[in-house]
């Protein structure tokens, strides 16, 4: 009988992402695909390091023992080959994931591969594939930053947290902010006070995630599974994220109004998995505290003309 997808949560994940191969990727950019597979060889038995998004991974197959029948997947998906993917999947055996599908493209493109797997969330650290997938995809995707140090999650919850603007919701209000100014960007919000706002980019996976709290035969004010909104908005645009999320019926745990406050201490009390969000100014501290995704524009979209900040390249420390 074919698999209902519209009940589970399929998370497909990068092995960059899942375990720490910066240095493996540093050799493919000064060796090519010949020193980088002459060095996975000689390092196969070598137990690959946790990355970014392995307490996330974790802690979200860990809800499957809440039920009888599965409510997520999670996907690794590498531009390995089979060969040089061998020591991807001996980690995953050692730290015990119950993962049981692979997408191994041997250095093709892997932004084809999405829909094949019916991936509602892709985690990568390759900026071009999410980029591409931003543009042309139905999944929510987001840059992977490096991993936080001394970052202990809860293991028994799995707590997501969301940007509202450009994120959750459409860019047209943020454009109004980036536009005009914050006078003008709290007008507009205050009159459409009851206009529901537009989907952003994760709207379709906070749905999905709102469907799986039901899923599970947990009251959803005791869910394993928390959802936060952590926004630099404040009254009085504060009321129309909250009446939007009760017309999309979706449930929020907990929402936090920043009014342009600094993010990371919130995030780090919430005890977030991920955090997703579109500014790299909001995410340069919080990624040293939490684990952190940037949600990109669309190549088109007119925020890009605003981004004053770029992703760096991987610290050497985070190795």
């Amino acid at each position: 009988m074919p698999v209902d997808f519209s009940k589970i949560l399929v998370v497909g994940v990068s092995s960059r992402a899942l375990f720490n191969l910066e240095e493996e990727e540093q050799i493919f950019r000064e060796k090519n695909i010949r020193g980088f597979r002459d060095f996975q060889l000689a390092n196969e038995d070598k137990l690959l390091e946790k990355g970014t998004a392995f307490p996330l991974v974790q802690a979200l197959l860990k809800l499957n023992t809440h039920v009888e029948n599965p409510i997520v997947e999670v996907v690794v998906m590498s531009r390995n080959s089979p060969e040089t993917g061998v020591r991807v999947l001996k980690a995953i055996e050692h730290y015990n994931l119950p993962i049981t599908r692979w997408a191994f493209s041997g250095g093709e493109p892997l932004a084809p591969f999405i829909d094949a797997f019916d991936v509602d969330l892709f985690l990568s650290r390759d900026e071009s594939d999410v980029q591409k997938l931003a543009d042309t995809a139905n999944c929510a995707t987001a840059l992977i930053y490096d991993p936080p140090k001394n970052f202990e999650p809860e293991t028994d919850k799995v707590k997501f947290a969301f940007d509202a603007d450009a994120v959750v919701f459409s860019e047209e209000s943020e454009i109004i902010y980036k536009t005009q100014d914050i006078n003008a960007f709290h007008k507009h919000e205050k009159k459409n006070e009851d206009v529901p706002l537009n989907d952003g980019p994760f709207a379709v996976l906070l749905r999905k995630l709102s469907d799986i709290q039901d899923f599970l035969p947990i009251d959803k004010e005791l869910s394993p599974l928390r959802i936060a909104i952590v926004t630099a908005r404040n009254a009085p645009s504060h009321m129309r994220v909250i009446k939007t999320l009760r017309h999309w019926n979706v449930y929020v745990d907990e929402a936090y109004f920043m009014g342009g406050l600094p993010k990371e201490k919130v995030l780090e009390a919430f005890g977030a998995h991920i955090f997703f969000d579109d500014q790299h100014t909001h995410l340069s501290d919080s990624s040293k505290k939490i684990p952190c995704g940037r949600v990109l524009y669309k190549s088109n979209s007119i925020l890009k003309n605003y981004e004053k900040e770029i992703i760096v390249e991987p610290n050497k420390d985070s190795k």
